[in-house]
């Protein structure tokens, strides 16, 4: 990264082959969109190349800060998209109505669905520690917070998601 500061063009491109598909992943963990995503991604990239001077070697660990980058991003077009909880909502039963017929296929668009119901910090939690494979402590310094208070956010989750989708495990 410290090549990268300095506009080393290569060192950029090996930078962006290590770890455009975690981003990616989490974005799209985060998302649900494949289109935003990709655009958030890229975005990231171009943040990292653009604001890496920002970026302090031995402060935080390079994936922690472009991690929190693409989490601003989203929060970002989540603020921009949604105008109030009401609009999220509605969202979420628009995708709970559009389940397919299958079991299987029911039950993954009631987790997608339970997931975007989740207040974003969980979810964010969630997808680190569970999607992303992040300890506690690398995602509680990505989220800003003490590992005590990422577990609660954790514990919150998952309850949610227990009492969410209690119908669909009862099937």
């Amino acid at each position: 990264m410290i090549r990268v500061q300095r506009k080393d063009t290569s060192a950029f491109s090996v930078l962006l082959g290590r770890h455009s598909a975690a981003i990616h992943a989490f974005v799209f963990r985060l998302t649900g969109n494949a289109a935003d995503a990709e655009d958030f991604t890229q975005e990231t990239f171009l943040r990292v190349w653009s604001r890496g001077d920002t970026w302090k070697p031995g402060r935080v660990k390079f994936t922690t800060w472009a991690y929190r980058i693409a989490r601003n991003l989203c929060i970002d077009a989540w603020r921009t998209r949604r105008g109030s909880a009401a609009d999220a909502e509605a969202d979420v039963e628009e995708l709970a109505g559009d389940v397919p017929s299958d079991d299987a296929g029911r039950t993954r668009r009631a987790l997608e669905a339970a997931l975007a119901a989740l207040p974003e910090r969980q979810r964010t939690a969630l997808v680190l520690c569970h999607h992303q494979g992040w300890s506690n402590r690398e995602a509680a310094e990505m989220l800003d917070v003490s590992v005590d208070a990422l577990e609660s956010l954790l514990s919150r989750a998952r309850r949610s998601l227990r009492k969410t989708l209690a119908p669909y495990r009862e099937a």
